[in-house]
Formats: C-alpha cells, structure tokens, sequence
C-alpha cells in the first residue's frame, strides 16, 4: 500500500491536462485547440472529459525536439530515427521514481517517446514533474500522466496534440494513457501506454480487447500507433496478443538484450514488457545501436548484463537490480523517411 500522499482523493480526480502544466496549483494549462481524430466519418472533435490540450509552461513544457514536426518548416530532407522506449521503472518500495534508478536507465536510453508505468515522483506535483521529465528527456520535452494510484503516462519529444484516457474494465488504480503526437513527417503517431494485470491471462485478454476497441474506434487506419508498458504476459502466445494483433505487428524477432535474452521482468524469465507498433510503423523498423552494437530486432536494457556499461552513461550497473525493480526497459527504433534532420538515439 502506498502512502497517502500518492492517492489523495484530489490527486485521483485531477484532469489529464492540468497533470501536463508545470504546476497543477498554481499554473493552469494554457488551452489550445486539441482534436481527436474519430472512427468511420473521419471528422474531429475538440476534446471534451478525459482528453486535453499539450501547453507551454515554465520549463519549456511543449517543445518540439531536434526534428522539425511534420508542420514546421521545410530544410534539407533526410530520415529521422524515432525512438520509443516501454518504462515500468520505479524502485524502492513505494512505486515511484525517487530512488532515479530508473531515470538514469531512461536518460541512458535517450527515447523521442517513452512510455511510462507508476508515474509517481516527489509529492506528485507538477513541479515534480515537470522536473521528472527535465530529467529523463529535456525541457523541450511534454509529459501526459493519467488518473490512479500508479498512473500511465507518455512522455513525448514531439509536441502533443491531444491526451486522454481509455478505462481499463479490469482495474480502478490506472486507465490506459494515449497521446496523439505531431512526429516529424506526414502521419502523425498515437501513442498509448498500458499495465495490464497480473491476476491471470483471461483478464488481461479482456483488457486488450477493450484497448483495440478504442483503437478501432477513435485512430484511424493507416496512422501509426505504437503501445508499450508492463503488459504481465507469461508468454508470447498469451490471447492478449492474438487479439491485439488486430492493430498491431505481435510477431518476431523480439528486442533482446546483449546475451540474447528476450525476457524482462527481473529474474528474466518472462515477457513481461513490450513495444508494439502498427504494421504501418514496424514496416518502419530499424535497428537500435548502442556504442558499436547493433540490436536489430530492439533492445532489452538490463544494466547488470550490459557492457560495456558507460555506453548507456550515466546508467550504473546496479540500476536494474535495485531494490524495487522488477522490469527492464525495452527500446525499438523506426526510421521516418523525407523529413528534415534527426533526434534522439543512444
């Protein structure tokens, strides 16, 4: 159970967009016009309950990253490496951040997108953070945390168009967290970060089915989607995959670590966490380089394996087996074509 500063009953009921400003006291968001996207009609509407609009607040809340976004203005065209990175990375025993294992492991990683599990930090403020993104991404760089107990959030390099919540049917302690995000290029990526339950794999079936709901009926197709986080799956061949495979490319290969090793939670035993991306996207797919290794398929981190260590600087070796740390971090890399310059990358 966690202290009661993480679940104050005024925290829990704090909208997506007023998490994202740089204080959620004193600061309110500075409203911009956010639309999502709707299914069959293809219209858009402005969002109403449970979605936002990103804002610029102290600290550069917002910006755009080393790549211009897909309406900035034209320079030379080349490719941009996006990167994405899947975080259920608190340690110590409060699920939260503080202890800042998981944001050297994040820092190291240098991800466009990260998606987030557990996303306390500090007396969760948004001065908190604010700093936890500064940190793990930059002051260009745009945190939506959801709703709970142990939230969902994105953080994004590119500027966020619009965020919100989907319910997850199974669980009152989080929702699943989506970002819709201007990346560099002509189609823009709807990012979502998900924790499914560990009780047993019908559950989390129900959980994917409600996901690929929301997805069949809010993004349209064609769009790039990727979804990452702590999906608790004992195998590959669980039905939640099969019935994400509905939006989403769930084959091999799958990102390993530097030995081989596929799996992620703590001991390695198991598949734990995940990138999954659109077939449009993973058509995209290119390989993460770290130093002078290639990992074709993506990277599993796990900081007590990896070598040589001060390539994910200032990652320590002990960072993945802290106390409280019971996944690593999975990276996969996608090569956006004719657009201006690059960000991002290890």
């Amino acid at each position: 159970m966690l202290p009661s500063t993480r679940a104050l009953p005024w925290l829990s009921l704090l909208p997506l967009a007023w998490i994202a400003c740089s204080s959620q006291e004193t600061i309110p968001p500075t409203p911009v016009e956010a639309t999502s996207t709707t299914g069959s009609g293809g219209s858009s509407a402005t969002m109403g309950a449970g979605g936002g609009s990103a804002t610029t607040g102290a600290g550069g809340l917002g910006g755009g990253g080393g790549g211009s976004s897909s309406n900035g203005a034209g320079g030379e065209l080349g490719e941009v490496r996006l990167r994405v990175a899947a975080a259920n990375l608190t340690s110590g025993n409060l699920q939260s951040y503080d202890p800042g294992n998981g944001i050297r492991i994040l820092q190291g990683i240098n991800a466009d997108v990260v998606l987030m599990q557990e996303v306390n930090y500090g007396l969760d403020s948004g001065e908190d953070f604010r700093q936890l993104t500064d940190d793990i991404c930059g002051t260009e760089c745009t945190i939506a945390r959801g709703t709970g107990q142990i939230p969902n959030g994105v953080i994004s390099r590119y500027p966020i168009l619009a965020f919100g919540e989907w319910a997850d049917p199974k669980v009152s302690n989080r929702d699943f967290a989506w970002a819709h995000i201007d990346i560099p290029g002509p189609v823009d990526l709807w990012a979502v970060s998900v924790h499914l339950l560990t009780s047993n794999a019908s559950e989390r079936n129900a959980e994917a089915a409600a996901i690929v709901a929301q997805l069949q009926a809010v993004v349209p197709q064609g769009d790039f989607v990727v979804m990452g986080g702590d999906f608790n799956t004992n195998s590959r061949s669980e039905d939640a995959l099969a019935t994400l495979a509905a939006r989403f490319s769930v084959t091999a290969p799958y990102p390993v670590d530097g030995a081989g090793n596929e799996n992620t939670n703590a001991p390695r035993t198991k598949p734990y966490d995940w990138v999954l991306a659109s077939p449009e996207l993973r058509a995209l797919e290119a390989p993460v380089h770290v130093g002078a290794a290639q990992f074709d398929a993506g990277l599993v981190i796990d900081t007590r394996v990896y070598m040589p260590i001060g390539d994910l600087f200032p990652a320590e070796s002990a960072d993945s087996g802290a106390t409280g740390m019971q996944h690593m971090a999975v990276v996969r890399d996608f090569l956006l074509s004719g657009v201006p310059v690059t960000s991002g990358g290890i």
